[in-house]
């Protein structure tokens, strides 16, 4: 179970770059094999996909603790990344009903793409030396992507779809994020493996590009806002694209 690859695949190499395209590919075929489906049968592959993504998340949590971090406390993996907000949020289909639902719904095809988008772009931390790893990193990711697809055609039955609940729940999450970032770094006191969930630690600067460079000159708190901003600035352009300009060009023909 803890192999590992002989030559790591790098960044933007063949083995990266086919594996975006693969799973482009598969999105745009499902995008129109789910039209023909009801709300209820891609609610249900919605919800299927999320209790998966848990149970996979769960050998996940197993196999860090076993192969990656041996006899090391670690707080790096721990599941309260943007990226794992989907598993959450699709299994919680199962229970939830009305606003609610709706709030999820419009956060899996909004906040949800962009942090798969995200982490495909730039994959330097799916990149791992184990093969089990790397591939629940890129499957789960894909699996998001199909998330998104099916609350996409849900919503797109809709007359009308409100983006700021989700912007709400996207604010939930982030404190909960940061809280864990605090507590862990409270225990652990080491940046190489404390929690950085959300990337918004505010004990040092991101590594991401631009935003490290504004941690950088106007301190961590500013670095965490613009980047909560961007983000949810991001995912309502995809709310527009999806939503506004969507329904127009359907109206037009």
């Amino acid at each position: 179970m803890g192999a590992e690859f002989a030559s790591v695949p790098q960044p933007y190499g063949a083995v990266h770059i086919g594996i975006v395209v693969f799973i482009a590919a598969a999105a745009l075929g499902l995008f129109f094999l789910f039209k023909r489906l009801d709300d209820k049968k891609l609610l249900r592959i919605i919800i299927i996909l999320g209790a998966f993504m848990l149970l996979t998340e769960i050998w996940k949590q197993f196999f860090v603790a076993k192969y990656v971090y041996k006899d090391v406390v670690s707080a790096w993996f721990f599941p309260w990344q943007l990226c794992s907000m989907a598993m959450y949020c699709s299994f919680s289909l199962l229970f939830i009903k009305g606003a609610a639902r709706e709030a999820v719904l419009v956060f899996l095809c909004t906040f949800t793409p962009l942090a798969a988008v995200m982490a495909l772009a730039v994959p330097e931390d799916m990149m791992r030396p184990q093969i089990a790893l790397f591939c629940h990193s890129f499957l789960f990711h894909a699996l998001m992507i199909v998330e998104c697809l099916a609350a996409m055609r849900i919503l797109l039955r809709r007359e009308r779809v409100r983006f700021y609940p989700s912007v709400i729940l996207f604010l939930i999450m982030a404190a909960a994020a940061e809280a864990i970032n605090v507590i862990s770094h409270n225990i652990i006191r080491d940046i190489h493996v404390e929690a950085n969930m959300f990337y918004i630690t505010p004990y040092y600067p991101s590594t991401q590009p631009v935003f490290h460079e504004i941690a950088v000159r106007f301190g961590t708190a500013a670095e965490i806002i613009v980047y909560l901003l961007a983000i949810i600035l991001a995912s309502f352009g995809i709310f527009l694209i999806e939503f506004r300009l969507g329904r127009r060009r359907k109206s037009a023909n």
